[in-house]
């Protein structure tokens, strides 16, 4: 099922650049930041919010300070399409908070995920975890990254 898109103008775009860099900022500064009156700004964030534009308001955390800085990709195959097997698959990797993102794909590999651990013995238990807790699997290839040279969570907004 394809979202809906929403319309949004300068003012809701400035609004959302500024609430990406930072979201703790109050409502009273970003009123100013996007040129508006508190109670417009507000009224704009609730609409936002109610489209499903802002989905959630989180802090994000340093992975190396938190001891999870070991970053490794998975691709997944699987010989089994069927509804019933991708149900199990996907609670499945829900329930393992190692995995920060989880797609479906097309090409090559069947899913891909990035997996945050501390390091690589702590990688082969999640690994063990999800080969032996999800039949179907035909081929289960990791990389790992070396280095992270960008990561950001804002999104372009054109």
């Amino acid at each position: 099922m394809v979202a809906e898109r929403v319309k949004l103008d300068k003012v809701d775009r400035l609004l959302l650049a500024a609430l990406q860099e930072d979201a703790t900022m109050p409502l009273n500064e970003l009123a100013k930041t996007v040129n508006l009156t508190t109670t417009p700004c507000w009224k704009r964030l609730k609409r936002l919010e109610e489209e499903g534009v802002i989905t959630k308001r989180v802090a994000l955390l340093d992975p190396e300070k938190i001891g999870v800085n070991f970053t490794a990709f998975v691709q997944v195959k699987t010989c089994d399409h069927s509804h019933a097997w991708y149900e199990k698959f996907v609670l499945a990797v829900f329930d393992m908070p190692e995995v920060m993102d989880f797609y479906r794909m097309a090409g090559e590999y069947d899913y891909m995920m990035r997996v945050q651990v501390e390091d690589m013995a702590a990688f082969d238990r999640f690994y063990k975890q999800l080969v032996n807790q999800v039949e179907g699997l035909t081929n289960v290839t990791s990389t790992f990254a070396m280095e992270s040279l960008k990561f950001t969570t804002v999104l372009p907004l054109k």
